[in-house]
């Protein structure tokens, strides 16, 4: 039986700093590239204060600075990001109030790919967006 999301972000992984032997997903050889775990994502999530956005982008690259690496791992992070998020849709669909869930909405707005790939209407994430003025 597959893992649900929250499975998933519950599960217990090590972060990691790699030194790239070749190019991956637009980062040199030779650079460091810190790969997240889903709860090192689901926090910085949490970080973000109401009524403030962060691009993926701009994760990335926070999470980069903060572990000493040139690069976070885009394909891991934006998975890691897509768990975090529909573990809170899960989260609230087994009845836990919005105010308490990872407020994915600050990273993720409805334009975004992973945003289609969430068990959620789209516009429910501008419709949280917009009620925090981002």
């Amino acid at each position: 039986m597959a893992k649900t999301a929250l499975e998933h972000l519950n599960t217990k992984k090590q972060e990691k700093l790699v030194v790239l032997e070749k190019d991956f997903a637009g980062i040199k050889a030779g650079n460091t590239m810190f790969v997240a775990t889903p709860q090192i994502v689901d926090a910085y999530i949490r970080d973000i204060p109401k009524g403030e956005s962060r691009s993926i982008v701009r994760m990335r690259n926070e999470l980069a600075r903060q572990w000493n690496a040139q690069a976070t791992c885009p394909v891991s992070s934006a998975i890691f990001l897509r768990i975090s998020a529909q573990a809170a849709i899960d989260e609230m669909g087994d009845g836990r109030p919005v105010t308490e869930v990872a407020p994915f909405w600050r990273v993720i707005s409805s334009k975004d790919k992973v945003a289609k790939k969430l068990s959620i209407d789209s516009q429910w994430i501008d419709v949280q967006r917009e009620a925090e003025g981002i």
